[in-house]
């Protein structure tokens, strides 16, 4: 794969990540594809703002993380993350991995988000996909081709709330399943080993 292409990836994943299988689908969806569109329409609008603001470091990253906070279903995010493990994990280290694993994301791609000054994002449509919504947007770099970014938006948590990207065919829920799987690998299984190391990783 091009190395200008895993950039631009890179650069999504921290659109988000700063801002990812979803749970047991409901009956029917009260979202709907409006609802859908506005929800990330302002998850953009708050990101260029905090690129914007001339913050950098710590600040910049607190910023992302109230982000992802606000906009993505977190512990539908996280769960998924820490993939199996997830299944044996008590409710308190649950609740700890998520809080360590959204200001893991926050720190890692936080410190790319510079990198989005004079960017711009175009939501081009939503449409329903099994229980939730895949809204359709185009990501516009200066001397970049543009490219295809879908945001799923579900409503399971009670609220509207991105849960997954698809950038370019790679889903990025995926990805970060893998990343998180093998360092809990190299800590041979050990969920409070790895939420500890995530406090300070990234």
């Amino acid at each position: 794969m091009p190395n200008d292409l895993l950039s631009r990836r890179n650069l999504m994943i921290s659109a988000v990540a700063g801002g990812m299988a979803a749970a047991m689908p409901l009956p029917a969806l009260a979202l709907n594809d409006s609802q859908a569109r506005a929800l990330i329409i302002k998850a953009v609008d708050d990101v260029n703002r905090a690129i914007a603001s001339g913050k950098t470091g710590p600040a910049l990253y607190s910023d992302f993380e109230r982000i992802f906070i606000k906009y993505g279903d977190v512990p539908i995010i996280a769960r998924s993350a820490l993939g199996v493990a997830a299944r044996q994990a008590s409710a308190a280290q649950m609740a700890a991995f998520t809080k360590a694993f959204q200001g893991y994301l926050s720190r890692k791609y936080g410190k790319r988000f510079r990198e989005f000054i004079g960017a711009r994002f175009e939501v081009v449509g939503a449409k329903p996909v099994k229980t939730f919504y895949e809204v359709k947007s185009t990501a516009i770099f200066k001397g970049q081709a543009p490219f295809e970014v879908l945001w799923h938006v579900s409503d399971k948590s009670g609220q509207d709330r991105f849960f997954n990207l698809i950038i370019e065919g790679v889903n990025l829920l995926a990805a970060e399943r893998t990343e998180i799987g093998a360092m809990l690998d190299r800590r041979r299984g050990n969920i409070d080993a790895l939420i500890q190391d995530m406090k300070t990783a990234g």
